[in-house]
């Protein structure tokens, strides 16, 4: 099975490489290039990572910044995302190094109730 990847978004320190430390002086060069971002979009485009982004930003970004984007997005494997084998059931042959070993409830007893 293949591993489950993710990215990291490094758009606030290649901004920083090339001198920007404002989020907003993203903002004149993006209209330039025909993209109207809000400052507040311009924030969470720099601060935080993208979940879906428009190619012709992407594009843009890559434009202003002159970099690649191998610069600006770092593919990374999930930590855990191999997949685990599944457990037997209870009692089906668990060895004690498995799970809570010998660490197991006690049966509950119902008795019927007086009144």
């Amino acid at each position: 099975m293949a591993a489950k990847l993710d990215y990291h978004w490094h758009l606030r320190k290649v901004m920083a490489d090339r001198g920007m430390f404002s989020t907003t002086d993203l903002i004149p060069p993006l209209k330039e290039r025909g993209i109207s971002l809000s400052s507040s979009q311009v924030y969470r485009l720099v601060v935080e990572r993208p979940e879906r982004l428009s190619l012709k930003i992407l594009m843009a970004l890559l434009d202003i910044l002159d970099c690649t984007m191998d610069d600006l997005i770092e593919p990374i494997a999930v930590a855990g995302s191999a997949k685990k084998p599944k457990k037997a059931a209870a009692g089906g042959g668990t060895s004690v190094s498995e799970g809570v070993g010998d660490l197991r409830p006690r049966r509950a007893r119902i008795s019927g109730v007086d009144r």
